[in-house]
């Protein structure tokens, strides 16, 4: 594969930047006694760190760890709770031009031991916990030459953070530029095998770009986060963060009484939330009447989000002018599209609920997007590239700053998903798509979702979109069971808290009625009712199609009668 660097819309490839720790010091002589975190307790206490301290503490942790050997280009795995500290050691690593390595602990150890055995790491920062995890797995970590324990040090030796905090040496403040490695992350592995993504530091200089012009951030915003790598984007604006006390990893269990009260207490502005969060914070205020005349913006991310959740929210932020944005990205590109909630409502609604599949905008500031004929296999070059006809399926392929060039291995992986043109590297997401006459991408599902029958390919978002406007239906879910081109499409169905059992029958023939009305779903005439249905590690609202297939089969070899009545197999 050719490589190199890409066409820039916005950063030159060698152009020097400001670089994130150049940028926290600005904030910090701009806003010096301005909160930057705000971590609120279950226990009604608030922690608080000013911007003046997030950089002081980040300058003493750089030039403590530039005395124990981390320097510029040094991965370095990071394993820490949330927390202002986290926060400081990971601008610490960035003042130095190191390489933080992060990897979603929701994944489960399993799986987060592959990713820090593919990182390469050669620097370990983590509390004892973490450290006894790196002893137990030698195998995982076995580059690793500096150690660092944020906390109690027991028996395997090196340095600790709060030693190193200590230092009075001012740290080294290296250039950085466009391509320079900025950071290390992992995709969720929902769809298929976690894979190393690299960013840069083009990348995140685009990404703060486009967080003010796109969504009109300023530094005047308070933005309630529950993504860390969104706490960073927002605070590089030189916005303060209200970190919620949630298990990031499930996000889907936090309290929606509780956000809404942090949402008035710390007069936050502006929101970002996958919908599991959304979701049961819009029925709230909706239920409750709850005001948050603050609130001017909320973003969403991470999977689809129901119509009715928008149309909540859309009533919630009408009082006070403020927006709704629904964005399209994966972790290899953030964000890719967005829409706004009038457009979604208002003027595209009825084309999903006819079949069109679901609506995530027009590309953003930035990025560009193409649909090629969707295969299987490496595309070497764009030259192979097989271009659709307009308004046709397809699947979408992305190009841009924010667009990483590359996987950390293996080959596989980067011959799989990237398609070089020239000195530009265009991304293959993975999913299908079209564009319509008015630059909208419609999204029709993941490839690997397809079910392939003997009467062609049905794309599952296309015909999930018309059975969920079911009253009672949660979402819906359809999968194929059987070998690729004889499968027999299957639809799993998830209802609504409250929807008696009792009801399924009534339901499960008026989902059929319904189907018979559309041209993209009259072929569908099974129907399974699943309890609750799984979903990714990071954001817990995308379905795994995958696992939901595998049940479907199981329920159809043997009790079948019991999982159509109970929902288990």
């Amino acid at each position: 594969m050719t490589t190199g660097s890409p066409r820039r819309a916005t950063v030159a490839p060698r152009e020097v930047l400001t670089s994130p720790g150049d940028r926290l010091r600005a904030h910090a002589a701009v806003f010096g006694d301005k909160p930057a975190l705000v971590f609120p307790a279950a226990t009604g206490q608030t922690r608080t760190t000013t911007f003046a301290e997030l950089d002081a503490a980040s300058d003493r942790y750089a030039a403590g760890f530039a005395q124990v050997g981390i320097e510029t280009g040094t991965r370095t795995v990071v394993m820490m709770p949330v927390g202002d500290e986290l926060v400081a050691v990971i601008f610490g690593l960035l003042k130095l031009g190191a390489v933080p390595v992060i990897v979603d602990p929701g994944m489960g150890l399993r799986r987060m031991l592959r990713c820090y055995r593919a990182a390469g790491a050669r620097a370990f920062i983590g509390v004892p916990a973490a450290q006894a995890v790196r002893v137990l797995r030698p195998d995982a970590f076995a580059g690793i030459r500096t150690v660092i324990t944020a906390g109690r040090r027991w028996c395997w030796g090196g340095a600790t953070l709060r030693g190193l905090a200590a230092t009075t040496a001012a740290p080294p403040r290296p250039a950085v530029e466009a391509d320079d490695l900025l950071m290390i992350s992992f995709t969720s592995g929902s769809t298929g095998s976690a894979k190393g993504v690299e960013s840069t530091h083009g990348a995140l200089a685009e990404m703060v770009r486009q967080t003010g012009t796109h969504y009109r951030h300023t530094p005047s915003d308070v933005c309630l986060v529950t993504s860390l790598s969104f706490a960073f984007l927002h605070l590089l604006t030189g916005s303060t963060c209200v970190l919620p006390e949630i298990d990031f990893a499930r996000v889907a269990d936090a309290e929606p009484a509780m956000i809404s009260d942090l949402i008035r207490r710390y007069g936050v502005t502006a929101m970002f939330g996958s919908p599991a969060l959304l979701d049961p914070l819009a029925r709230h205020l909706d239920e409750t009447g709850e005001q948050v005349p603050t609130l001017r913006l909320v973003v969403s991310g991470g999977a689809p989000v129901a119509n009715e959740v928008v149309a909540r929210l859309r009533r919630v932020l009408a009082p006070q002018g403020g927006r709704m944005h629904v964005t399209y990205g994966a972790t290899e590109a953030v964000p890719i599209a967005s829409i706004e909630a009038g457009e979604l409502l208002d003027e595209v609604r009825a084309t999903a609920a006819n079949g069109g599949g679901t609506c995530v905008g027009r590309p953003v500031d930035g990025v560009d997007l193409r649909v090629i004929r969707a295969t299987d296999g490496p595309i070497p070059d764009w030259t192979a590239v097989r271009p659709v006809a307009p308004h046709e399926i397809g699947e979408i392929v992305v190009g841009g700053p924010t667009v990483s060039r590359r996987y950390l291995g293996p080959a596989a992986a980067n011959a799989n998903a990237k398609i070089a043109e020239g000195e530009r590297i265009w991304h293959r997401t993975g999913d299908l798509g079209r564009v319509d006459e008015q630059g909208r991408v419609w999204f029709a599902g993941r490839s690997s979702d397809v079910v392939h029958t003997a009467d062609g390919p049905l794309y599952p978002v296309p015909c999930e979109t018309v059975l969920d406007e079911h009253p009672e239906v949660r979402r819906t879910a359809l999968v194929g069971v059987g070998l690729p081109g004889r499968q027999q499409p299957v639809v799993c169905v998830e209802l609504r808290a409250g929807v008696p059992a009792t009801r399924r029958s009534s339901i499960e023939r008026e989902l059929r009625e319904l189907a018979q009305r559309h041209e993209a779903t009259r072929c569908l005439t099974e129907f399974r009712f699943h309890p609750a249905f799984p979903v990714d590690v990071r954001h817990n609202a995308k379905i795994d199609h995958g696992r939901l297939a595998a049940w479907a089969a199981r329920t159809r070899t043997g009790g079948t009668r019991r999982a159509r009545r109970t929902g288990l197999a």
